[in-house]
């Protein structure tokens, strides 16, 4: 068991906006982002959920520059959560690894923690792709998720943490967390899509190609509304036939001693 931070250092200078970041695997990802982006610490702090982090988030921790949660298992609603019961900002941003962050994302994320009424929500969408189909289909995207539909993790999801406390955090299944969360803010209201729009790796898509990709996302999204088991279509999404589904991570906060 790793020790938790003291008491007297984990309440100091509480920030506005906490960004957390679950990584798996992704470690340097990490440590691009965190030293490509100069924050200030009154304003905002790093919170990384890490799966068995490395050395290099170590030394992050170490310095001051994140504050580091070792998780003994991949799950990353529950790393989220767990990111989330440690930070201390008024405002939680969940943040992808693979994903942009600018001063100017960093700006409408402090406008919008100023602004009490609003409760949460994200970030509007790029897509790499410039082809005139595709610009048509973002901006078509971009109108509907202004009032209506889910808010993807790779949006950058935020909300404040008093909400998030009695939302009672992300749901614990291993697929589709982002989804069933973004359902329930928008039903309490005062959901917000923000500019500039992030633009996310599509690494993920490599392999697929975008469009299959695309679709193949759709229909598995389309279930889960449906009702299909998250666990199930987590096997499905992997192209795993057998096997558990894992709802559990251990997490520590790691000491900066």
């Amino acid at each position: 068991m790793l020790p938790r931070l003291a008491a007297s250092d984990s309440r100091a200078t509480r920030p506005l906006i906490s960004l957390i970041v679950p990584v798996w695997n992704d470690d340097e990802l990490v440590v691009d982002l965190v030293s490509g982006l100069q924050v200030v610490p009154e304003l905002v702090e790093w919170v990384v959920a890490a799966v068995q982090p490395g050395a290099s988030l170590f030394e992050l921790h170490r310095q001051g520059m994140v504050r580091l949660i070792s998780c003994d298992k991949p799950s990353r609603g529950r790393q989220m959560n767990a990111g989330a019961a440690e930070a201390r900002g008024s405002l939680l941003c969940f943040h992808h690894a693979d994903s942009e962050l600018r001063p100017e994302h960093l700006s409408a994320l402090e406008k919008t923690a100023r602004n009490e009424a609003i409760l949460g929500g994200a970030f509007h969408r790029h897509f790499d792709d410039r082809r005139t189909f595709v610009v048509w289909w973002e901006g078509l995207i971009r109108r509907v998720n202004s009032f209506a539909g889910p808010l993807f993790g790779d949006q950058s999801i935020f909300v404040r943490s008093s909400v998030f406390e009695r939302m009672g955090g992300f749901a614990d299944i291993p697929l589709m967390e982002d989804l069933e969360f973004s359902r329930r803010l928008r039903r309490l209201g005062s959901v917000v899509l923000l500019d500039p729009p992030l633009w996310s790796s599509p690494r993920r898509f490599h392999g697929l190609g975008n469009w299959r990709a695309t679709l193949l996302n759709m229909a598995f999204i389309g279930l889960f509304y449906l009702g299909v088991d998250p666990c199930t279509l987590h096997r499905l999404y992997y192209g795993r036939l057998r096997g558990t589904c894992v709802r559990g991570v251990g997490v520590d906060p790691v000491s900066r001693g």
